[in-house]
């Protein structure tokens, strides 16, 4: 049941996070436009040297192909160099607990997990990879991730908007995320959690005498205010520990909670406020704001109906609510970080989580999530257009068949990636390797698995005892899938729509509240209609 505390903690973090998200766009702005700033001189002898080393040209504009094969060939590259380091860890330095090399279907599973900015964990971090693995493998695919989400929105903002000839360069809109905003901003949070009591060390595990009985306990110690900074400022969600934000040493105080709560919201929602910027009018980007968020606190308000939870699993540091909030908040934002088992709450809460990772833009993940919700306005002006008997225009750009049907393709591919896999699974019978059964309880499980895997999440019940030939290449595939065709999609939507002619628009406002409140309809209508019959089984 929802608290007046609770209503406080959501308005003044999401209030928080939409001012400082509505400054920070300027620099979006500035960053992705190569216009000068004052932090130039730190950072552009960096990106020269970058481009030299790599045979870069920067000023090189790319057509909607060329950037979408840019992308997946740096991304195939980086999850081959993930892959190779979990798989030959044991052989590796900074290995100070001699964790053996990781097996090759969960060195896949892993690679591909952080590849996609899923964060999908069949282990524990903290009893499986060593110190060289959790930063040079799993940070270095966080940074990555989030930077090719970063770019992929601006490429399709820069298609819809129309004010290039193209879609831009690749490898300077990826360079520029990672160099002059994600490692900013990450050292900065990774400083301050470490103020807040997170341990960052690479030294060997701690061994500490206990108070009540003077055993010796294991204390697992590492790199840990780093990771959790990337994590959640990078809409990534993987932690150091199995346990994740519920593990005391990742998430040690009410007050890193609402931190890392507010970290895992900015860069998402600083990205509708660029759109805004870029198109030349904050309303549009506010309409995107409006949508999304209202999304997102209808899914918040569902979670928080039940007057109790089941509370097994959950950490009494925070409460169920604050627990409750995390897992709505990592879902609307396509982060999976956990503070709590998700098997420790009421079934209402589990489904606004799959609302969230079915519709992926409340406001979704970072880059991705802006993405998705212009997928939905396309869709949205179409019908309204037709609606209208008028023709469909967005931003004074005539929306056309070959749009919409793409469009259609985009949002369709989600469901297809999902509900496949997950039939194969109860038909072959391979949800008993985990220890599943074929109930109701264990057809959401797996139902959830491939949601999240699909909606590159990465929150789930499976845990460790996923880690088995068949769910980690399947979610591995499905994780890419998931990533990629609707990426490809969306670029070729907006490569399509650069070149046209801008009119000046005599169509429907797309900057209003009254489409905004349509848009919020429309999309909740195809997220029922698509997947009601599966969410009734479980």
């Amino acid at each position: 049941m929802i608290t007046p505390s609770d209503v406080f903690v959501i308005l003044v973090t999401s209030g928080s996070v939409l001012l400082i998200a509505l400054f920070f766009s300027k620099y979006l702005l500035a960053v992705f436009s190569n216009k000068k700033t004052r932090l130039d001189r730190i950072f552009g002898p960096i990106e020269t040297t970058i481009y030299r080393i790599s045979g870069v040209n920067p000023y090189e504009e790319m057509g909607w192909k060329s950037y979408l094969k840019a992308l997946l060939y740096l991304n195939v590259i980086e999850a081959i160099i993930g892959f190779l380091i979990l798989m030959f860890q044991g052989s590796l330095p900074l290995n100070p607990m001699h964790f053996p090399d990781v097996s090759w279907s969960l060195s896949f599973n892993t690679a591909l997990s952080f590849s996609s900015n899923t964060n999908l964990q069949h282990y524990n971090g903290g009893s499986t990879l060593s110190y060289l693995s959790q930063m040079a493998s799993i940070q270095f695919l966080q940074f990555t991730s989030a930077a090719t989400g970063l770019c992929v929105a601006v490429a399709v903002f820069r298609g819809i908007i129309g004010k290039t000839n193209g879609l831009g360069n690749f490898y300077v809109d990826y360079t520029r995320s990672i160099v002059r905003i994600l490692i900013p901003l990450s050292g900065i949070a990774a400083l301050i959690l470490v103020f807040l009591g997170v341990p960052q060390s690479l030294n060997g595990y701690a061994l500490l005498n206990t108070l009540q009985t003077g055993a010796t306990e294991v204390v697992k110690v590492g790199p840990i205010a780093s990771l959790d900074a990337i994590m959640q400022l990078g809409t990534n969600g993987g932690g150091y520990f199995g346990a994740n934000g519920a593990n005391p040493l990742a998430n040690p105080s009410p007050i890193t909670n609402l931190f890392l709560l507010a970290l895992m919201m900015l860069l998402p929602t600083s990205v509708l406020f660029l759109f805004g910027r870029m198109a030349g009018s904050m309303k549009e980007g506010r309409t995107l704001i409006l949508a999304s968020y209202s999304l997102y606190f209808i899914d918040i308000a569902v979670a928080l109906i039940p007057a109790t939870q089941i509370a097994a699993g959950m950490d009494v540091r925070f409460g169920s609510a604050s627990s409750v909030i995390w897992t709505v908040t990592s879902t609307a934002f396509t982060t999976g970080s956990m503070n709590a088992n998700l098997s420790a709450f009421n079934p209402l809460v589990i489904l606004a989580a799959m609302f969230g990772m079915i519709i992926q833009a409340t406001p979704g993940g970072i880059g991705v999530g802006a993405m998705y919700m212009l997928m939905y306005v396309i869709m949205a002006v179409f019908i309204v257009g037709l609606m209208a008997g008028r023709t469909p225009e967005y931003l004074g750009t005539k929306i056309n068949a070959s749009d919409v049907r793409l469009a259609v393709i985009a949002f369709l591919s989600h469901p297809i990636i999902i509900l496949v896999p997950t039939v194969i699974t109860f038909a072959i019978g391979a949800q008993t390797a985990a220890g599943l059964g074929t109930g109701s309880i264990s057809f959401t499980q797996v139902f959830y698995e491939f949601t999240s895997a699909a909606a590159n999440n990465g929150s789930d019940f499976l845990g460790s005892s996923g880690n088995t030939v068949f769910f980690n290449v399947s979610t591995g595939i499905v994780m890419w899938l998931g990533r990629f065709v609707p990426i490809a999609i969306m670029l070729a939507i907006s490569g399509n729509m650069v070149q046209r002619k801008r009119y000046a628009s005599e169509a429907l406002r797309t900057d209003s509240l009254t489409f905004a409140a349509v848009l919020v309809v429309a999309i909740f209508i195809l997220a029922v209609l698509t997947f009601f019959p599966f969410l009734t089984l479980g």
